[in-house]
């Protein structure tokens, strides 16, 4: 069994895979990392292996011990990945995109795939059926765009999303969850849409904390899996192994 470890911005999530399976998934605070896995590899004692991708703050009291009780896989900018990296500045590109777009190739072979990552920020990557990693794109993500409007004037609420029952906001609070959540709805619809005509068959992945808030609302044929992170770094763990 593997445990699969993404350290993010504001959480940090993890399952335990039976080769393919996701067995269980988890979330917990980043305060109580080594705590909350050691109680993970309590309950599953034959998850004897761990692989670890992260984005937020550095987890050295994590890894020291994933690498001291499991055998450890770390992902970053120098592991094997299956695709060729053609973003302009490679060094700056985040792992969890890496990741992402990874598991993408490995699940999707032979197709263009645009995955669409709805977490703190929303991220864009797309990678072509010759398995070129092109690029993609990077805006605010669901909740920023409350605190934003909240933060930056004088009196607009924080508030929390909720879907809006109509496209004409009749309060403050209609108008800001219309604003926030179609707005960023017609986002993701222009840029399927633009990859669509530019690419025509292409395989599109919703995926983060938002992917099933948005994807009953959303007009193109996506694949919603709000675990495809977790998923890609099981598989990017085999795939890993088989090309050391």
């Amino acid at each position: 069994m593997l445990l699969a470890v993404d350290i993010g911005n504001t959480k940090i999530k993890a399952a335990v895979f039976e080769d393919n399976a996701l067995v269980e998934k988890f979330s917990f605070p980043q305060e109580e990392a080594v705590t909350q896995v050691a109680e993970i590899l309590k309950k599953y004692p034959r998850a004897t292996k761990s692989i670890l991708s992260s984005v937020g703050k550095e987890q050295n009291e994590l890894l020291l011990w994933l690498k001291n009780n499991t055998l450890f896989t770390g992902i970053n900018h120098t592991s094997v990945f299956p695709f060729t990296n053609k973003y302009a500045t490679p060094a700056t590109l985040g792992i969890d995109r890496m990741v992402l777009a990874a598991g993408a190739v490995l699940q999707h072979p032979g197709k263009n795939r645009l995955v669409i990552d709805a977490g703190t920020c929303i991220t864009y990557d797309f990678v072509s059926g010759a398995d070129d990693y092109l690029g993609g794109a990077i805006s605010p993500g669901l909740q920023l765009r409350y605190n934003a409007m909240h933060t930056f004037t004088a009196k607009l609420p924080l508030l929390y999303p909720e879907m809006p029952q109509s496209f004409t906001g009749n309060s403050t609070a209609q108008s800001m969850h219309v604003g926030a959540v179609n707005g960023l709805l017609h986002e993701i619809d222009g840029f399927v849409q633009q990859y669509v005509e530019q690419y025509q068959d292409v395989t599109v992945i919703l995926t983060g904390g938002d992917a099933d808030f948005l994807a009953k609302r959303l007009k193109n044929t996506i694949f919603a899996n709000s675990n495809f992170l977790l998923e890609s770094l099981n598989h990017l763990y085999h795939y890993t192994n088989r090309n050391d």
